[in-house]
């Protein structure tokens, strides 16, 4: 049975692959399927799409994409899976939450230009940076490229880290607010990475419960950096809300050169017999 990758990033959010380069190399490792989940953008999925179609017949494209949101506090992302990303309400959403962004980050460069001395304009970093979804990642190579610090480290301890004096809050969605866009789009709502949020036990459980009402239908139970103990309990929360099992690699090209599409860290493996009953998830 061949793998799929249901967890994939691009350069139109914080990749470094372009959309064709993530397609070939999904190719190359013979997976079935593949989900094109960029960071709050659709921007790399008419061309993903049409690639793939005419070129690699055996493999599918899963329209997908990754929102950020905030719980108490914490990140939390909810992936979108089989999302008609031309819907005019979805679109006019995600409109507004990008422009929200781009605000935020305008005022990030702002801060950085007057108040830390770095000589950093918003139209620069677009402009190095064509097409994508700016994010901090952005900032860090922005920043480690033209020598005004030493290390993508540096950036976030002194200057973008969450606690740092130069960071500006972006737009807060609640995690139920994504799940309705992801609705609202015909796709299939899935909570990424559980275990990396480190809720306790009767926290995440709470979340899962909470999230299920909202309309979420699937988990990743399967994700790179889990232990065997840690895949064990996602799967359990999954039965016991009746969940669909997702998952993969959270594939970022350079930017997290240990990860690897379609085996993450080297074991992870997603059968492509998964992917049906999440298919029929979506309407």
């Amino acid at each position: 049975m061949r793998g799929i990758d249901l967890h994939t990033h691009s350069n139109c959010s914080d990749g470094t692959y372009t959309v064709k380069e993530l397609i070939d190399y999904a190719h190359e490792k013979n997976l079935a399927a593949i989900a094109l989940t960029d960071h709050d953008t659709v921007d790399g999925l008419d061309e993903a799409i049409e690639y793939t179609k005419a070129n690699y017949p055996d493999m599918e494209l899963v329209p997908g994409i990754e929102f950020s949101t905030v719980e108490e506090g914490k990140d939390v992302h909810i992936v979108g899976l089989y999302i008609d990303h031309h819907k005019e309400a979805f679109k006019a959403k995600l409109t507004r939450f990008i422009e929200s962004r781009t605000s935020r980050n305008v005022k990030m460069c702002d801060r950085l230009r007057e108040e830390a001395g770095i000589p950093i304009t918003f139209e620069e970093l677009t402009a190095a940076y064509p097409g994508a979804v700016i994010t901090r990642a952005h900032y860090a190579r922005f920043l480690v490229e033209r020598g005004y610090v030493n290390s993508r480290q540096e950036v976030f301890d002194r200057y973008i880290g969450d606690h740092a004096p130069y960071y500006v809050e972006r737009e807060k969605i609640s995690p139920e607010e994504a799940i309705g866009y992801v609705l609202e789009a015909g796709g299939v709502p899935v909570l990424a990475h559980p275990i990396l949020y480190h809720f306790s036990d009767r926290k995440l459980d709470a979340l899962v419960a909470r999230l299920k009402d909202a309309g979420l239908k699937g988990i990743e139970a399967i994700y790179s950096t889990y232990s065997p103990s840690e895949e064990r309990q996602i799967k359990e929360l999954a039965t016991k809300y009746d969940l669909l099992i997702s998952g993969g690699s959270d594939f970022h090209g350079a930017n997290k050169p240990k990860i690897d599409l379609g085996c993450g860290m080297g074991k992870l493996f997603l059968p492509e017999d998964l992917l049906e009953s999440i298919r029929m998830a979506a309407f």
